[in-house]
């Protein structure tokens, strides 16, 4: 398994913060946004460095810290399992067509791990 990119995500209330948020990166940092759900939205610059914005993950029941997008996350869930990390959201595949879990590390850090499907 190879990982394709990392991504910090930090968390916002409510649409207006997020907003904002955004606004205050894109001025900043010269980013652009590259993806809007609505309640996720990711920035990302030249050379494809990306910052995700977070309100409440739409079907997860939490939000990860990051994400990491890899080529199989299959192997990466059968990993995670095989030394019995804790599961905070099942292997799904997600309407927006990201097949993802959740596992939680030892100092509590959520991680996100998916795969474009």
């Amino acid at each position: 398994m190879k990982i394709k990119r990392i991504v910090p995500i930090t968390t916002v209330s409510n649409r207006d913060e997020l907003e904002q948020t955004l606004q205050q990166h894109v001025e900043v940092l010269g980013m652009e946004v590259v993806i809007d759900h609505g309640w996720i939205a990711t920035l990302a610059d030249a050379h494809g460095h990306q910052l995700s914005i977070m309100m409440k993950d739409s079907t997860a029941p939490g939000n990860p810290d990051t994400s990491l997008f890899v080529d199989d996350v299959h192997q990466g869930y059968a990993r995670a399992c095989a030394v019995g990390l804790d599961s905070v959201h099942p292997l799904t595949r997600e309407d927006w067509g990201v097949t993802r879990f959740f596992y939680c590390d030892a100092a509590g850090t959520v991680i996100n791990v998916g795969m474009h499907s």
